[in-house]
């Protein structure tokens, strides 16, 4: 069994998340999450970061799994290229644009401009403007671009029984994270600063996908598995299992468990709450969707409207709250009032329009164009032929 290096599932589910992360945050601006039972459905919608996260950890991860099966190992310059060009170049059309154009964001100061075009608004205190809020997991995203390569070359010097057990040390690792929000709760704080956000808090979300990059290494190329893990695989695979597992864990994380919907103040363990449940979620989603058979149909997420909103999904992502800071100025809609669906539906429209622009003008020239000075540069090297 091959291991599949494009999962056609996972660009739909892409759009998912960034619908998810579009809505959450309509539902919040229009006072949604206020009602009752509704509300705290709409607002938790955030976790739809988790799957963005876990979706992440597995891609990138996979490479290192590769390569502890025999596999090069990934070239780090060539990642780090890649990950440049799949972010910056739209994201940086956006911030401009944003900054220069947003009547409640042209006026930023010089450290606001700078800590939103390197993507380090976590580290610095009130630079998270109008029109770019949602950033900061991005900038936490770019954190974990940062981080992989040397979590990945640690993992591969592993030797003796310890590269046998590369899943639970993994995990270990991962799980030992938990201890940040009660760590950050008691560091020195300053307006506009939470160090919870950093990506040491999240990466639980990413720890989702890079345990399940691990197992579906194994499970398509046919290893044999230890009994315990071959149960999790089997019970991963079952979609009506890991859909009940997503229920629980969406509706614990609707509680007081992991703290307020909208704004308010969240405990340490409150935050340990989301965290977890947040990869509890993320896992349950992507979990029949990397470890079942590649010829597995997955009928909605691989049709073409669904396959079209992942490829534009984050430019979705990067416009939405501006296009929303638009939607109610352009329409005269009060802040935290009018119709939800409304605002939701010129929102969607708006941003997909928007979303696809920028990938025919920019993301995707920006990868056509790496592409095109990769092949260049390998044109001329010559084959070795091994005996």
């Amino acid at each position: 069994m091959t291991v599949p290096r494009f999962y056609p599932q996972l660009e739909g589910m892409r759009a998912v998340a960034s619908l998810g992360v579009l809505s959450t945050h309509v539902a919040f601006q229009t006072g949604a999450v206020s009602t009752p039972v509704l509300g705290p459905l709409l607002g938790r919608l955030d976790l739809a970061v988790a799957l963005f996260f876990g979706l992440s950890g597995f891609l990138l991860w996979r490479p290192y799994v590769d390569a502890a099966h025999g596999a090069g190992a990934p070239r780090v310059r060539r990642y780090f290229a890649h990950r440049f060009v799949r972010i910056w170049p739209a994201y940086a059309v956006a911030a401009v644009m944003v900054l220069t154009l947003l009547p409640d964001a042209r006026n930023a100061d010089v450290v606001v401009w700078a800590a939103n075009l390197t993507l380090t608004q976590i580290f610095v205190p009130l630079s998270l403007t109008a029109g770019l809020t949602q950033m900061w997991s991005l900038s936490v995203e770019v954190m974990f671009y940062l981080l992989l390569p040397v979590l990945g070359a640690a993992l591969m010097r592993l030797s003796g029984p310890l590269a046998r057990q590369r899943i639970p040390v993994l995990m270990g690792l991962v799980g030992l994270t938990l201890l940040w929000g009660p760590v950050a709760s008691v560091l020195p704080s300053q307006p506009g600063l939470e160090p919870q956000n950093w990506v040491i808090g999240h990466l639980p979300w990413f720890g989702a996908g890079l345990l399940l990059a691990e197992l579906a290494g194994r499970v398509h190329r046919g290893e044999p598995l230890p009994r315990f893990t071959a149960a999790v695989v089997e019970l991963s695979r079952r979609r009506g299992l890991m859909f009940g597992l997503f229920v629980v864990g969406y509706g614990l994380a609707c509680t007081p468990l992991a703290g307020p919907t909208g704004l308010g103040a969240v405990s340490s363990g409150q935050f340990v709450g989301k965290i977890l449940l947040g990869a509890i979620c993320g896992y349950a989603i992507l979990a029949p969707l990397v470890l079942s058979d590649a010829a597995t149909p997955f009928r909605f997420l691989d049709s073409p409207p669904m396959q079209a909103l992942g490829r534009w999904s984050y430019g979705i992502f990067i416009w939405h709250v501006a296009v929303l800071a638009v939607v109610f100025g352009l329409f005269g809609i009060l802040p935290f009032g009018g119709s939800t669906l409304t605002v939701w539906t010129l929102t969607l429209i708006l941003s997909v329009g928007v979303a696809s622009a920028s990938y025919a003008f920019i993301e995707e020239p920006a990868r056509r164009w790496l592409r095109g000075r990769e092949r260049s540069a390998t044109a001329g090297v010559p084959h070795t032929v091994e005996n």
